[in-house]
C-alpha cells in the first residue's frame, strides 16, 4: 500500500504504514475497541504509522475511500484526540498527523466524556428526589459510577503522563 508522505515525496514501500495487513488489523481491533467504524481504525493506522503529516487526498488514496468518508474520520478522530490538522509547508491542503501524546489525548477524551455523564448522574438525581425508591437508587449508583470513574479516570491520565515524562528524560 504505498502513498506519498505528506512533504509530497514518495513513501518509502518498506516503512511499517506500507503493511496492508497491520492497517487492516488497526482498522479490526482498534475501531473496534474504540466503537469508531473499521474506517477510522484503518486512517488511525496509517497515520501513526506515517513519518510525516498527511493531506486529505492522501489518506483517501491509501484507505481507497471518498473524500467525504476521509474528512469524516479524520474529524472523529480529531475529536477523539488523537488526531491534529497541520499546515504542511509547500502544501496547500491541510495535513493530518498523529498526536506525540495521542494516547493522552484518547484518554482526555474518555474523561471529558465521563465527566458529561457524571453532570447528567448529578441533574438527574436532584430532579429525582420524588421518584419511588427503586428509581432513587438508580439514579444514586449512576452518580456514584460516574463520580468513581472519573475520579479514576483522572488519576489514571495523570499517571500515565508522569509515566512518559519519567520516559523522556
Amino acid at each position: 500500500m504505498s502513498r506519498a508522505a505528506g512533504n509530497g515525496e514518495a513513501a518509502d514501500d518498506g516503512d511499517a504504514a506500507g503493511d496492508g495487513r497491520l492497517i487492516e488489523d488497526f482498522g479490526l481491533r482498534i475501531g473496534r475497541a474504540m466503537g469508531w467504524p473499521p474506517m477510522a481504525g484503518r486512517l488511525a493506522g496509517i497515520l501513526m504509522l506515517s513519518p510525516a503529516p498527511m493531506t486529505l487526498s492522501q489518506l483517501q488514496q491509501a484507505l481507497g475511500a471518498s473524500k467525504g468518508s476521509a474528512s469524516e474520520m479524520t474529524r472523529l478522530l480529531m475529536t477523539h484526540g488523537t488526531v491534529d490538522r497541520v499546515k504542511v509547508p509547500g502544501v496547500r491542503q491541510a495535513g493530518y498527523e498523529w498526536r506525540s501524546d495521542a494516547w493522552s489525548g484518547c484518554l482526555q477524551y474518555q474523561l471529558d466524556q465521563t465527566r458529561q455523564l457524571l453532570e447528567l448522574a448529578e441533574a438527574a438525581r436532584e430532579r429525582g428526589d420524588g421518584l419511588p425508591r427503586i428509581q432513587r437508587t438508580r439514579l444514586r449508583d449512576m452518580h456514584t459510577y460516574y463520580a468513581f470513574m472519573v475520579e479514576q479516570l483522572e488519576g489514571l491520565l495523570d499517571e500515565y503522563r508522569q509515566l512518559l515524562d519519567a520516559d523522556a528524560s
